[in-house]
This record gives structure tokens, sequence and C-alpha cells, in this order.
């Protein structure tokens, strides 16, 4: 995630990308590397008092190790531990370098339904860098806070953390009402409150962001044809229906909370072996293999339609996210052409995991 946010500082400002480009990568908050960046954004946070950071430990996961802060004596332990312990001695003697951190401001104003805070994972994959290929898996979810929202109580995770792993941990958490939407229910909620043409626009904001930060990061990522990455990209949207990107994980979490979790995981990881084509059996001009969209072939690819509005400009023109859940017939239709090979529904594995709904429409 560091490594793409610098990446796209770079890129922006040695004026890479077009005009229309630079005037749209504002989506990702002032962020910062600690305790390398330390006295720079010491500098930043003079310069903007009272604002709200985050800090992540950028290796670990679950929302493990994040806090909020808005004055600089809430990180004074940790500055204490980096200035006295610069590294840590393993049992072996060996030294260990401290854990790096990010420090990004916090989104204060997100976009709430029922009062709560939610941010949405989106699964891409690349197949290659160079030249750079992209899939997006039109399913994903949005996660959601079990807490209604305030900057009241800062140290409250609940209320600021969508992290699954934490949320189920909340005393009055109740597993029936759950805490995620399916992108499918997200778009449509979102288009009954604003209208599909600002939700269109929305979305395509979104696509554009998955787009930019790979190239950022394009020319110092080691292609190998022989290797594919499937990244967790998670984004925020603000009271201005704004996207943020907040983060990117190469090892996005794939177990399964529930009957619906399992469900999209499981057709997940079969649909990246099945855009993999280990057997050769597809033409390689697919634009869709069941709900991967091809996004991006060395440029945009050009969409069918899925029901709505495409935006011009839009870097673009395949996406796709949230649209309708096709994905069995898309793969009957290549299994019957030869395609595929097997018929997945038939060795779906029937897990006894407790299903638990969506979340509850009280919360709406």
């Amino acid at each position: 995630m560091v490594m793409l946010y610098a990446e796209v500082k770079n890129e922006v400002s040695n004026s890479k990308f077009n005009s229309f480009t630079e005037s749209t990568c504002d989506f990702f908050p002032s962020t910062y590397e600690l305790p390398s960046e330390y006295h720079i954004f010491v500098d930043e946070f003079r310069r903007n008092p009272g604002t709200i950071w985050i800090m992540k430990p950028i290796a670990k996961s679950q929302g493990k190790g994040i806090f909020l802060f808005k004055k600089l004596k809430d990180i004074t332990d940790w500055r204490r531990g980096v200035e006295y312990q610069p590294q840590l001695q393993q049992p072996d003697g060996t030294s260990q370098p401290i854990e790096t951190y990010v420090v990004q401001r916090y989104i204060e104003n997100p976009y709430l339904i029922g009062g709560r805070k939610f941010d949405i994972r989106i699964y891409v994959l690349v197949t290659s860098y160079s030249p750079l290929k992209v899939w997006l898996y039109r399913s994903g979810f949005a996660r959601f806070a079990n807490t209604r929202y305030s900057l009241d109580s800062i140290d409250d995770n609940y209320i600021h953390l969508t992290n699954v792993a934490i949320q189920k941990t909340a005393p009055d958490y109740d597993p029936e009402k759950g805490c995620k939407w399916s992108t499918q229910q997200l778009r449509k909620y979102l288009t009954a409150k604003h209208g599909q043409s600002k939700v269109s626009t929305l979305f395509q904001q979104m696509s554009n962001i998955l787009v930019l930060s790979l190239q950022s990061c394009q020319r110092v990522i080691i292609n190998d044809k022989h290797c594919f990455e499937l990244y967790g990209y998670d984004i925020l949207i603000d009271s201005n229906l704004k996207p943020w990107l907040i983060e990117i994980n190469a090892s996005p979490s794939l177990t399964a909370s529930n009957q619906d979790d399992y469900d999209l995981k499981f057709g997940l990881l079969n649909d990246v072996l099945n855009v993999l084509d280990l057997e050769n059996r597809l033409t390689g001009k697919e634009k869709k293999i069941g709900l991967f969209d091809l996004v991006w072939d060395e440029g945009p690819v050009l969409s069918d339609d899925c029901g709505f509005e495409s935006v011009s400009g839009s870097l673009v023109t395949n996406f796709n996210l949230g649209c309708a859940n096709d994905r069995m017939e898309n793969l009957s239709a290549k299994s019957s052409t030869g395609g595929l090979p097997w018929n997945i529904r038939a060795l779906r594995p029937k897990p006894e995991l407790p299903h638990l709904s969506l979340l509850h429409p009280s919360y709406v």
C-alpha cells in the first residue's frame, strides 16, 4: 500500500498523465510512512490543527494495531519506542527492523447508511504488468460498522473500523443482522437515493482509481508471465459521493464468515482459475469470464451494456461493479462451447456454515 501511494504522488508531480487524469488524482488522503517520514508528517500535522489521523501497521491485518488520534502526544509512546529501540532482538540474537506504520488523514465525513459508516471491498486481478492487463470482479461487498457514527469517541473501534474481525466482537453485535451488503445491493440503494447518473459517475470514478493506482506502480513491479496477483481494494465514499482509496491489500482475506460470504469467495477463486486458463481452453479474446470483466488491456476495454449509464471521459469503460450477477449464465455459455471443462455448480461443495442475513433492513 505504501509503495502505491508514493508512486501515485510521483506520477502526478511528474505530469505523466494527461490533464484530465491529473485533475482527478486527489483520491487518496494525505498519507505518510513512519518512522521514515515522521518529520514530514509532523510538518503536515501542524499545518492542519484539529485534524483526525489514523495509524495502521502495514504488516498486520483484520484491524489489529489501528488507532485514531488528533494530538501528537497521542503517539508519544509509539515514537519513544522508535527512538530508543531502533531494532528488536530476536531469540537467536539477530535484529529485526522496527514495525512500519502508515499514518493517514482520517475521512471525517463518510457517507452513512442508517447512521453507520461503511467501506467497499473490491477485488482486482492483474494477470500482467507489462503490458498492464486488469480484470475487475463485479461482485464485492460493503462492510458496515455496528455502531452509529460519531466523532465524539475516536477511540471506539466499533464506530470507526469496519473490519468484520472487529465488528463481530462488539457486545451488541447481532449475527442475525450481519454487517455486509453486496455491491449489487449497495448500487441499487444509492441509485434509488441519488439517481442513476450520479451513481454511475461515482462508480466510474472508482474504476479510475483502480487503474491509476496500478499504472503508478507498473514500472517498479517485476513482471513475470507466469505470475498473477489478486488485490483487495478498500474504498470509502464520503458525504459528497466522492470515493477515497483507503487501502490496497495484496493478500485479501478469503475466509468465509457466512454462507453469502462463502458463495462470493468460492466463486471468486473459481473465476480466478478460469481467467488464468491453465488448460488453454479459451480464445484469449474474452472480455468477461464468470464475474470478472476485463477493464484494461494496454488501454481501456469497450463495454457491453450492463444496464447503467456510462460516463464519457472515463479511463475505463468496461466497468460493471455492482451490475447483475450473471456468473452461472456466463460460465454455462462458455462450457457449452468447449471453453470451460467443468460444471462449476456440480463441483461446488456444500459447507455447513451458519447462514447470516445481510445488513438488517432496520439499518436503512
